[in-house]
């Protein structure tokens, strides 16, 4: 928290605090990377503090560049636009979104002039701008920083202006954005805002952090099997830090899973199960757990499919002289992100189709062999064929 004691002098001003959190729609999915600040913003929340959650819809065209080691491709207006509407019907699984203020930037940014940006650019050098670690280090290896760029912290650091913002939260990698909203908000008489960051959270593969990008998510929307099943396979290492940034354990109490797993006390395979249970209970009901821990038993343990399998129709769109070729139909049944993916997924013998994997070689199936099979990805995801 910057700055140290900040907090409580803004307590100290004896009425609700506005507390911002800007989210860019970049991907479509609440993942339970960004759910730790999400669910920050909603303890404030249920303290009676006003959460602000701006969607950065305008931000998310310039691109954050915040970790980027490359100038990132910029989205569409459409393309946010559908990331937004996918979002937004999200978000109320985490806050009480009748008591949220809800804005998206563009409000304020789209309308700026060229005056206005000047007046912006005006607010901060680029000696300060490569500061940055990630700025600094493209700089020294000579690789390019675009002046659109430079833009993103202004932008981004100009909503907590536009919002009054008495306190802003953000992952860790966002700690410049949030100093930088800080000086703006002085150049434009307002009391600077108290930057808090939360830690971020590792993905699946416990080394970088979760990304819809990299694949190693936990999207928060996804089927409670799903959920607990992805848990399942997180390293051990982490079943700690997912207890503490994932639930509402205690840290007293995650230190003592931390310390019996450690000493053998603990089997890491059961405290999975407990943090899994756990997660799927938040996002799906009480209860919602232990039924996806039986459905995970039935198809890991006893090898077994699941009753209660989907049933989706091969799309016609598909079909090219009686025969359809898997890594697309993957994709359209929503197995798989993309054909490139679908194609790994296959490579890696990780699809089935009654019950036989699927190789490379014989990728492209007779529309006749797919009806009344079962299509499995991985151990969890199941369809059968009409």
């Amino acid at each position: 928290m910057i700055p140290v004691g900040g907090l409580e002098q803004k307590l100290a001003l004896g009425r609700p605090l506005r507390v911002k959190l800007g989210l860019d729609p970049t991907a479509a999915d609440v993942t339970l990377g960004w759910a730790v600040v999400l669910r920050k913003l909603r303890q404030f929340q249920d303290a009676g503090h006003v959460p602000v959650l701006i969607v950065g819809d305008f931000t998310a065209r310039v691109g954050d560049p915040s970790g980027k080691s490359e100038t990132r491709p910029r989205l569409t207006k459409d393309e946010v636009d559908g990331y937004a509407e996918h979002l937004l019907a999200q978000f109320g699984k985490i806050l009480d979104m009748e008591r949220v203020e809800l804005r998206r930037n563009s409000e304020w940014l789209e309308p700026m002039g060229m005056e206005d940006i000047l007046k912006l650019t005006a607010s901060y050098t680029v000696a300060r701008m490569l500061e940055r670690e990630d700025f600094a280090k493209r700089y020294r290896e000579n690789r390019p920083i675009s002046m659109m760029e430079f833009m993103y912290p202004l932008l981004q650091a100009y909503d907590s202006v536009a919002v009054q913002a008495d306190i802003e939260l953000g992952g860790t990698d966002q700690l410049f954005n949030l100093l930088v909203g800080r000086d703006l908000q002085r150049d434009w008489g307002q009391d600077p805002q108290i930057a808090l960051t939360m830690p971020l959270l590792e993905g699946l593969d416990g080394v970088q952090k979760m990304s819809q990008s990299l694949g190693n998510y936990v999207g928060i929307t996804e089927p409670a099997n799903e959920i607990f099943g992805k848990l399942m396979s997180i390293p051990d290492s982490l079943i700690g830090r997912y207890l503490l940034l994932c639930t509402a354990t205690e840290h007293a109490d995650v230190d003592l899973v931390e310390s019996g797993l450690a000493s053998g006390s603990l089997h890491p395979g059961e405290q999975k199960r407990a943090l899994a249970r756990s997660v799927v209970d938040i996002y799906w009901g009480a209860g919602a757990g232990a039924a996806a821990e039986e459905h995970f038993n039935l198809v890991h343990r006893e090898r077994e499919v699941p009753d209660d399998v989907e049933e989706k129709s091969v799309p016609a769109v598909l079909v090219d002289n009686g025969r359809v070729w898997v890594p697309k139909l993957l994709v359209a049944l929503g197995m798989a992100a993309s054909n490139a993916e679908a194609r790994r997924l296959i490579e890696q013998e990780g699809v089935r189709l009654g019950g036989h994997p699927v190789t490379p070689a014989q990728d492209e199936v007779a529309l006749d062999d797919l009806r009344g099979k079962v299509l499995q990805v991985g151990r969890r995801k199941f369809v059968k064929l009409t």
